[in-house]
């Protein structure tokens, strides 16, 4: 059953400014922040082999950015029912910026720890971003919920996609500097982390979550009951809230498994990238400079196609249905396997093949955010929202942990058929919440 916000005392024309308040601040923070979050996953895995001497250990950064994600995102939850989406969301970019730091300094000391460290710390952003996503839902209509998380989904487009690109950039200036050229692109991504917790402290005043507690008081509605248990942050005091909301499972396994396989998937692509280009007829003459400038470009494009449409996602899920969506979303990340797996002798399709898992990953997270928040009610939303994020991001750990190891046993096109079993599973049931719809 969805849950439904009652409007009685506070005028419409109140409510909707405040919606567009908060949905401008977040847009403006994705932005920002998603310039770090960009070059992380672009430069983490050449790092990781540059530092180790080994590709086993390529999906070693991306790792510790999605375990850091997974591990932070009950803390941030938690943080935010206690201060508000303010607070959470600029202590997780502060945390990133220093990430950043890390990130820079790790090439210059080789120093195979102080990336983990950096990686790690730079994934407490990813988790902030996600939240972002689920803070646009605190005050929107039922009408509208997708519209505007896809709006603040989207908004992560510019800066995602500006991240890798300033890699050449970021190099030549790392380089002025003194620094490596893998050091550089950080300096961005550190501007980007501070630009944003600016942003969030000016416009997220009021903040979100007390404007809607303090709406329903002055509507009468009575507050929802918070998730029991001793602890209201933890995991399994999560987990019983997700069994008790109808549906909840559905949209987090959808979530879940979008983001596995677009980990798995994604995170292997800039070393198989590398390795075809040492193959006889694939070579690149310009050497390592112009392997990573192609390499940012293709995940650029991944990235675009991860948030470039999410506003149009969100519009059409509202429209047809969440199930739908995520049914829709599911058959995309098919498409985007199967292009990479049987293309992937040619940079052509592999790079459709993730412009692809972009699009289809965006298609299943945004439906899925959306069709949770409408199954949770009020007083537990936030907490769940938190325990999808923290599997989430361990599934993410896990695809990018596993995906060095299966690149190495099984090549890049065995890893992603690999992948099919996963989403084929999650179809099925999808199938069944769209027939019951």
């Amino acid at each position: 059953m969805t849950v439904s916000r009652k409007t009685l005392l506070i005028p419409e024309s109140t409510r909707t400014r405040a919606q567009r308040r908060v949905v401008f601040t977040l847009s403006a923070s994705q932005l920002l922040s998603g310039v770090g979050n960009g070059a992380g996953l672009a430069i983490g895995s050449l790092m990781a082999v540059e530092l180790t001497g080994s590709n086993a250990f390529a999906g070693a950064a991306t790792t510790a950015i999605s375990v850091a994600g997974a591990l932070s995102a009950l803390p941030l939850a938690a943080l935010a029912v206690k201060r508000g989406r303010r607070v959470a969301l600029s202590f997780g970019y502060f945390l990133a910026g220093l990430g950043a730091v890390g990130m820079m300094l790790a090439p210059v000391l080789e120093s195979f720890a102080v990336l983990m460290l950096g990686a790690a710390l730079l994934g407490v952003g990813s988790a902030a971003n996600l939240q972002a996503r689920f803070a646009a839902t605190d005050l929107a209509e039922d009408a509208t919920r997708g519209r505007d998380l896809g709006l603040v989904v989207w908004a992560i487009t510019i800066g995602a996609v500006a991240g890798p690109n300033l890699i050449g950039p970021g190099a030549v200036l790392g380089q002025g500097l003194g620094l490596p050229p893998m050091s550089g692109p950080f300096l961005f991504s550190l501007a980007g982390m501070v630009l944003a917790i600016l942003v969030l402290n000016i416009g997220l005043r009021p903040d979100p979550i007390d404007l809607a507690r303090a709406w329903e008081a002055a509507d009468g509605i009575a507050p929802h009951p918070p998730a029991v248990g001793r602890r209201r942050g933890s995991l399994a005091t999560g987990l019983v809230a997700v069994r008790e909301s109808p549906g909840a499972a559905l949209g987090i396994s959808t979530i879940v498994v979008a983001h596995l396989v677009m980990v798995g998937v994604m995170s292997m692509t800039p070393v198989h990238l590398k390795d075809l280009a040492a193959i006889p007829g694939h070579e690149m003459h310009g050497g390592t400079a112009d392997i990573l400038v192609v390499i940012g470009f293709v995940i650029s494009l991944h990235i675009a196609g991860m948030y470039a449409l999410s506003p149009l996602v969100g519009s059409l899920a509202d429209r047809i249905g969440q199930p739908r969506m995520m049914l829709a979303g599911q058959g995309v990340l098919v498409a985007a396997v199967l292009v990479a797996g049987l293309g992937a002798d040619s940079r052509a399709a592999v790079t459709t093949g993730l412009v692809l898992l972009g699009l289809g990953w965006s298609m299943c997270t945004v439906s899925g955010s959306a069709f949770l928040a409408s199954r949770v009610e009020r007083g537990r939303r936030v907490l769940v929202q938190g325990v999808s994020d923290t599997l989430m991001g361990a599934a993410g750990a896990l695809g990018a942990a596993g995906s060095g190891l299966l690149l190495a046993w099984l090549g890049y096109a065995g890893l992603g058929y690999l992948c099919l079993g996963f989403i084929l599973l999650v179809a099925v049931f999808c199938v069944r919440e769209v027939a019951r719809a």
